[in-house]
């Protein structure tokens, strides 16, 4: 099978389970948006040496993966039947346990903290910030078409997950938040 198939040289590409519609609409937009969350964290990965960070890295892209398909199929039917995972409440409800555990091994905040530290710090609050993008791209897309609602769920808790291990990581390399000097956080 060849990478390529010219099919979206002229701006359309397919959707899984049928149907053809713009590679600027809302759902490629999502959907895309989670893929580059996706690679952002593979980035976050490769700057991370503790191991416990980049195995629950690894099982965040599989949600992700499991996200992408399910907002490039927009038939819930299809999804049924094709049995493509997607994430469930389960899953956010882990992603609260995981951010409640990191949590209770950093300090209170008492500022804004800056995205920056260690590279894997810094990589982090990246895939920190694409991941509200790839939200406010799930949430236009809800507007207008039916989404499982749980996958706004899933990158809003996502995306404060993913500032927690941003802070664990500069923790454990011994390297202090880079805090804003402006306003207090509340």
């Amino acid at each position: 099978m060849k990478v390529y198939t010219r099919r979206g040289d002229g701006g359309q590409t397919d959707l899984f389970g049928g149907g053809r519609v713009a590679k600027d609409g809302l759902r490629v937009e999502a959907y895309g948006a989670v893929d580059e969350l996706n690679a952002a964290l593979g980035v976050a990965a490769a700057a991370t040496a503790e191991r416990d960070l980049r195995e629950l890295i690894a099982r965040l892209q599989t949600l992700l993966f499991a996200l992408g398909g399910s907002l490039a199929t927009p038939d819930p039917a299809h999804r049924a039947k094709s049995g493509m995972p997607e994430p469930t409440q389960p899953d956010v409800d882990e992603l609260e346990r995981r951010i409640d555990g990191f949590e209770g091994d950093l300090a209170p905040l008492a500022r804004f903290v800056l995205p920056g530290g260690t590279p894997a710090a810094a990589a982090l609050h990246v895939a920190r910030t694409v991941c509200r993008r790839a939200e406010r791209r799930c949430v236009q897309l809800a507007r207008v078409e039916a989404i499982p609602p749980i996958g706004i769920a899933f990158l809003n808790r996502l995306s404060d997950l993913l500032f927690v291990m941003a802070r664990v990581a500069n923790r454990r390399a011994g390297v202090a938040d880079v805090e804003w000097e402006g306003i207090r956080a509340r």
